[in-house]
């Protein structure tokens, strides 16, 4: 089966304003179109950490401009997440390399310190956590009062700036910091020491996630005064870590919550589910989201298309579809395009069509632009 080859028409995503088109397909003014926005971050960032050039013709381009070239759009959370700065008045944070691998970030408050330690890997840009900033009932006090204590600003000089330096490659969207069991997972205690934490420290652990709910409130504040209008909650929520009870008992208010807030002020919210998932894709019509991102089917998840589908529905967005293991040489390029098919017949028109999660470093990504031939041929198949 060839790719197939799209002409030069102007519904092509080359010939389209990609920030217009991005607003227009989420709040459903997209006449049934759907957009192609592939997240290549991982392809680009581990030939950078080792050193390697760019395969031709992308030798010496920038991410954007490799955007450009491959005909897609670009989520940009990296560059609209910085304008969000934390504003904490009373607490000062600092980094020191005590050697060579290892880092300590110390956040010092009136009521105490806190500290995190992280190594360096020799193989990729990350950093392997080796001392968690909550290890203690008296380090998640200290945790509480800087949450209580501190807020959030909009750097509208940065927004203008990266505006004109990639608006043209989709909407100015960002991501919020995790929810509250999610933060203990991934940011503040690792899983095993936050599950203990929840069972085990009582009230501690009640005056965390309150003072963290109402931290991320006054973010929304903040998000919702701001010209913004895609939200994703950056929460990689994962059945095997987070279970119903827990997803019942303290994701579910906070979504509720931040959503109706949200969605006061217009903004399409959606929240990043990856991983296994199938104990909680049941939640999804019930959690004030307007859509789900990242949910991996399989061969690389747990579900399949038809079973997401089901729990979408025809009003729920979904962001991504088609599995980053398609997208190596693994895989034919025939079963990336019947894929790729697949997915826009089940869920266009509420599809933003990408990656689930990100192609990987070995992936080939002339796949990208085979897929971008697919969508614009879709759309130019409309009325």
């Amino acid at each position: 089966m060839d790719a197939p080859q799209s002409s030069n028409r102007p519904t092509d995503h080359v010939n389209l304003d990609l920030n217009k088109f991005n607003l227009d397909v989420v709040f459903g003014r997209a006449n049934g179109k759907i957009i192609w926005q592939p997240r290549i971050g991982c392809w680009f960032t581990d030939k950078e950490w080792a050193e390697i050039p760019f395969p031709e013709p992308y030798t010496g381009m920038s991410h954007a401009e490799i955007y450009r070239s491959l005909g897609c759009s670009d989520r940009l959370y990296n560059y609209f997440n910085p304008c969000l700065k934390r504003d904490e008045p009373g607490i000062t944070r600092s980094e020191e390399w005590v050697d060579e691998t290892h880092l300590v970030s110390t956040a010092k408050s009136p009521v105490g310190a806190i500290t995190y330690v992280a190594r360096t890997s020799p193989n990729n840009s990350g950093k392997i956590t080796e001392k968690w900033w909550i290890e203690t009932p008296e380090d998640m006090k200290v945790a509480t009062w800087i949450l209580e204590n501190s807020g959030w600003a909009f750097d509208q000089d940065l927004y203008d700036k990266s505006l004109s330096q990639v608006g043209d490659l989709g909407a100015p969207t960002i991501y919020m910091p995790r929810v509250n069991v999610q933060d203990l997972y991934i940011d503040t205690m690792g899983v095993e020491q936050g599950i203990y934490a929840i069972y085990e420290w009582g009230s501690v652990v009640d005056d965390y996630f309150r003072a963290l709910h109402q931290n991320h409130m006054r973010l929304i504040e903040v998000i919702n005064s701001s010209p913004i209008m895609i939200v994703n909650f950056g929460d990689n929520l994962h059945c095997s870590t987070l279970s119903p009870t827990l997803y019942e008992e303290y994701v579910q208010p906070a979504y509720h919550e931040r959503c109706n807030k949200l969605h006061e002020a217009g903004k399409f919210v959606n929240s990043h589910w990856d991983g296994d998932v199938r104990s909680l894709l049941k939640y999804a019509k019930t959690s004030g989201l307007d859509g789900i991102e990242a949910l991996t089917p399989k061969p690389q998840g747990d579900v399949t298309l038809e079973e997401i589908k089901e729990a979408l529905g025809d009003d729920l967005y979904y962001l991504d579809g088609i599995p980053a293991i398609l997208f190596d040489t693994t895989f034919s390029e025939e079963e990336l395009i019947a894929y790729a098919e697949r997915v826009i017949e089940l869920f266009a028109p509420k599809l933003v069509l990408g990656i689930s999660d990100e192609i990987s470093s070995t992936g080939d990504i002339e796949r990208v632009r085979i897929v971008g031939r697919i969508v614009d041929d879709y759309n130019a198949s409309l009325k």
